[in-house]
């Protein structure tokens, strides 16, 4: 259980400074990593299971989300060894559709956004109102946003113990908490916003809504990793990273699972652990994927537009 919130808390969660240097040094050095070719196709496959599979727009439609429940089990119709991605994410209203389309036995999860995505600017009861209902309708997974205005503010507190309200509305369904990043402005913020979520009872930690740039990029999300590496060798605890908004390449995907095994371990090489938000990696995954099968490129025409 979360404790209750205290200044000493609040201080706690924002006492340590960023090495800016220094992260950008090991985020460099990973993109300059040699794998070779057998590794790199256990890694391409190993993205694609962990996509979280993405449709947030104001004009999707019951069939454009069936469609993307199709495209989650099998990515590519004609390679039916290719693994499913972890999760569809979708609006709260489109929970119903995707559960339907899915089944109930289905091992690709669904996840919501709630809380008033992508600002997190309406009251706490009505965040919880839009949790339930998601829940209610099939939800495995809630992704929510932090009200960052109140962070920058200083009002730790709230935002703590919106997340802890949250949680607590979700049961057995896994949290993951979005920081938006982009609008935190330094990494000294993104690291305090991840101990805050993670202190709270985050399942999962995320960057981005995918409507702010910038959204992820390697530097944020190592911080975010070092703060769940922190509390993993305090705790013993697992927690969850999702890297979600311009990973639209095979080649910078691979890069983020290679800082992760570097910064956290083999352990988080999951998609119990680690997820992208990036639904647009997924055509280049397989156009590489496809490459490696029969040594040529496909048509980009082949793969749908999500």
């Amino acid at each position: 259980m979360p404790q209750p919130y205290t200044p000493a808390l609040s201080a706690e969660w924002r006492r340590v400074r960023v090495d800016n240097a220094m992260i950008a040094a090991r985020t460099s050095r990973v993109t300059k990593r040699s794998i070779k070719a057998d590794t790199k196709l256990r890694l391409l496959k190993l993205a694609l299971s962990m996509v979280d599979l993405t449709t947030l727009e104001g004009q999707d439609t019951p069939e454009k989300v069936r469609a993307l429940c199709r495209k989650a089990r099998r990515p590519m119709v004609e390679q039916p060894d290719l693994p499913h991605t972890a999760a569809v994410c979708v609006y709260p209203n489109m929970v119903p559709v995707a559960r339907q389309a899915l089944g109930p036995n289905s091992p690709v999860k669904i996840a919501s956004v709630a809380t008033g995505f992508p600002s997190g600017l309406i009251p706490l009861a009505l965040k919880l109102k839009e949790v339930e209902q998601a829940i209610a309708s099939g939800a495995d997974e809630i992704d929510m946003v932090i009200d960052r205005g109140a962070f920058l503010a200083g009002d730790d507190e709230k935002v703590y113990n919106e997340i802890i309200a949250v949680k607590a509305a979700c049961g057995a369904a896994r949290l993951k908490v979005i920081l938006e990043t982009g609008e935190l402005g330094t990494l000294d913020n993104v690291a305090a916003a991840s101990r805050l979520a993670i202190a709270a009872g985050a399942d999962f930690i995320k960057t981005s809504t995918g409507k702010v740039k910038p959204a992820a990029t390697l530097d944020v999300t190592l911080v975010m990793l070092e703060a769940i590496r922190e509390h993993y060798l305090a705790t013993g605890v697992q927690i969850g990273m999702k890297p979600a908004g311009g990973i639209r390449t095979a080649k910078l995907a691979i890069h983020y699972l290679v800082l992760v095994a570097e910064t956290l371990g083999s352990d988080w090489l999951d998609p119990k652990w680690f997820r992208f938000g990036a639904s647009s990696v997924v055509n280049d995954l397989l156009h590489q994927l496809t490459r490696r099968e029969t040594g040529t490129y496909p048509s980009p025409r082949r793969y749908s537009v999500d």
